[in-house]
């Protein structure tokens, strides 16, 4: 009965809010402008310049357009209930804490592991695109790196007869050098402290933003409207459940094909803007600038998105586009060589902001989980007296993301990052419901509107996105978790905080506390 309890014990807000004023706190020195800006630092990058050319080319079609605003939709449901969570509890952990006040201990260690799927493999993959922008470049100048460090040691082959998809196959190359070089270079800015990191990051969001705007501004020049046409030649559909096609076209392995089908493919671009309230316990007045940062950054990268891929499908026909530099290819078929190089030098930058906050946010959702005793508080809950920054985790996450980045490739990292943040969308617009119904009288400076409209409209978008991928990627998703499951039950359970609490009420007291209230023990 006690281990029962444990399980779906939840903690208070009270007590999350009284962890702000003990030792060991991070550095409040964010406000909105640089929340905005590491929101757009982590959204705008490799799902414009790398992920765009792809779903167009073999997805969508220019109804890509509409794809990006599915998925820009379903992202403002779960940004409005993030904004919420974020000004009521502004710590570190993000959905990993909310889940923690509202469904319980395990539901709060399922989503704080899979968070750290989501932004350590996403940063492997962004670390991947990062190190195709940058070879270009150095080609541009007349460097080429040898072949045996230009890429992934392993490709990804796909096959629907396998369970898993497909199965990995050597290459002629040892190592991605370029993608684990970037890595090691933002661990080492990470660890020196945020302020720096927040600095690092505006200078490469104004470089790519720049970027992204002088594509807007100059391609719109070239635009030919009968690239349009088909809009959609692909259909406007493309469901699927658990990888297997319901509605629209598909290929012949059984892929689907669409504007919903597309909307799950670039979902990967708006990854990113949730990693805002992770740096709740940093920003100078979090109630208020962390919702700002939230909902700014996922509005203004929305508008660019949409302005970019109406430009790139007039550009360049559909069937025509780059899978892999699709941006900066776009205008070296139009002769614009000089506008291909400045491209893909902001790509690089966009890129790099994009790594510094996946990176930099992972962290933090290990910060929170050691403070409550589930993974070990001497490493993961470090903060460095000098830097304040959570150092020993940061490096262990670095050299984490620099193996997969060297050894992986993009296409087989993509898709089980954009699954794992959808679940987490899940959880915290979840959340958001039980919090009104179980703690209605809590403080909440910034209001979710149109409860429970937003929240469920929240919930089925994603969940009809995670449907739309392939079968295989919940079952990666699934093994994930497993492994997660192992290191809750083996170190985790016993060692949480609450935990010990709830073992100590009933040794004193003879009572079981099941059934306890949102405000029970402090944790």
């Amino acid at each position: 009965m006690a281990e029962k309890s444990q399980l779906f014990a939840t903690k208070s807000l009270k007590g999350l809010l009284d962890e702000m004023a003990g030792d060991h706190r991070l550095r409040r020195v964010l406000g909105p402008v640089t929340l905005t800006a590491l929101g757009i630092g982590a959204v705008i990058g490799a799902g414009i310049f790398v992920a765009t050319g792809e779903a167009a080319h073999t997805t969508a079609g220019p109804a890509l357009m509409v794809s990006y605003a599915a998925a820009g939709i379903t992202c403002i449901f779960a940004a409005l209930c993030y904004a919420e969570f974020a000004s009521m509890a502004p710590v570190a952990g993000s959905a990993y804490t909310y889940a923690y006040t509202t469904m319980g201990e395990l539901f709060a260690w399922i989503i704080g592991w899979d968070l750290v799927l989501e932004y350590a493999v996403g940063a492997a993959t962004v670390a991947n695109g990062w190190s195709s922008y940058f070879q270009k470049v150095l080609k541009g100048i007349g460097i080429v790196i040898p072949a045996e460090m230009r890429g992934a040691a392993l490709t990804f082959k796909e096959d629907s007869r396998s369970i898993l998809g497909g199965h990995f196959e050597t290459t002629s190359s040892y190592v991605n050098l370029p993608a684990v070089i970037i890595v090691i270079i933002i661990t080492a800015i990470l660890v020196k402290g945020i302020k720096e990191s927040a600095g690092f990051n505006a200078v490469m969001v104004a470089i790519k933003v720049a970027a992204v705007l002088f594509v807007i501004l100059v391609g719109a020049f070239f635009v030919n409207p009968d690239n349009w046409h088909p809009f959609a030649p692909y259909g406007w559909t493309g469901i699927s459940f658990f990888g297997i096609p319901v509605h629209g076209e598909e290929t012949e392995g059984g892929k689907p094909l669409g504007v919903l089908a597309g909307a799950a493919i670039i979902f990967f671009a708006y990854i990113g803007f949730d990693s805002v309230s992770t740096h709740a316990e940093e920003a100078k007045n979090p109630k208020r600038d962390v919702p700002i940062g939230i909902i700014a950054s996922l509005l203004i990268c929305t508008v660019l998105y949409i302005a970019v891929v109406a430009v790139l499908t007039g550009m360049v026909k559909y069937d025509q586009i780059d899978v892999n530099a699709g941006v900066s290819d776009a205008f070296s078929k139009r002769g614009l060589a000089v506008a291909e190089f400045i491209i893909a030098s902001a790509g690089v930058a966009g890129i790099t902001s994009v790594l510094l906050v996946m990176m930099l946010s992972a962290p933090r959702v290990f910060l929170a989980m050691a403070r409550d005793g589930l993974v070990p508080r001497e490493f993961f809950a470090d903060v460095h007296p000098k830097f304040q920054t959570p150092w020993k985790s940061t490096m262990l996450i670095g050299a984490f993301v620099a193996v997969l980045a060297g050894l992986l490739p993009i296409d087989a990292l993509l898709h089980l990052t954009n699954i794992g943040t959808l679940f987490a969308f899940v959880i915290v617009c979840g959340a958001v419901l039980i919090m009104r119904k179980t703690n209605p009288q809590a403080e909440r400076p910034f209001r979710c509107p149109l409860v429970p409209l937003v929240p469920v409209l929240g919930i089925l978008c994603c969940l009809i996105l995670m449907f739309s991928l392939p079968a295989a990627n919940w079952l990666r998703l699934f093994g994930w978790l497993a492994l997660g499951m192992c290191i809750y039950f083996l170190y985790g359970r016993h060692h949480s905080v609450l935990g010990k609490e709830l073992r100590g009420e009933i040794t004193t007291h003879g009572i079981s506390p099941a059934g306890m209230p949102l405000d029970g023990p402090k944790a």
